[in-house]
């Protein structure tokens, strides 16, 4: 199983940038997907994630209303939508996915694949 996450970049505060995770095999669209970031000198923390259908979906609080995750099980790809991007928001993201079944979408230890990560640095 791989993942490729790209998407991140360069963007003002108040902008926008839509992150992809595209996953390899066919059982990607039947897993669990989330999405996380780290910044430098702090914890890798819990952004978003949605199940295989899109019927359950989650954010962190400091997203809601900005963010939006979204599927496309027919391209084997997930999209994070960020919107209104704050300074506070530069990190490295991951999009990992879920393949053991017990998920706990907010807890990284869960998640046993992880992408590479891509950077998103928001200026003020």
């Amino acid at each position: 199983v791989q993942l490729q996450a790209s998407g991140g970049g360069l963007v003002q505060a108040g902008g926008s940038l839509r992150l992809s995770c595209v996953g390899s095999g066919r059982m990607f669209r039947s897993w669990p997907v989330g999405w996380f970031r780290q910044a430098p000198g702090k914890q890798r923390e819990f952004v978003a994630a949605s199940n295989w259908s899109s019927r359950q979906i989650y954010y962190r609080d400091s997203v809601k209303g900005r963010f939006t995750i979204s599927r496309d099980n027919d391209k084997n790809t997930v999209y994070l939508q960020m919107n209104n991007l704050k300074p506070e928001d530069t990190a490295v993201y991951y999009c990992a996915a879920d393949t053991i079944g017990f998920w706990r979408y907010d807890q990284a230890n869960e998640y046993d694949y992880w992408g590479q990560g891509t950077q998103v640095t928001v200026s003020s």
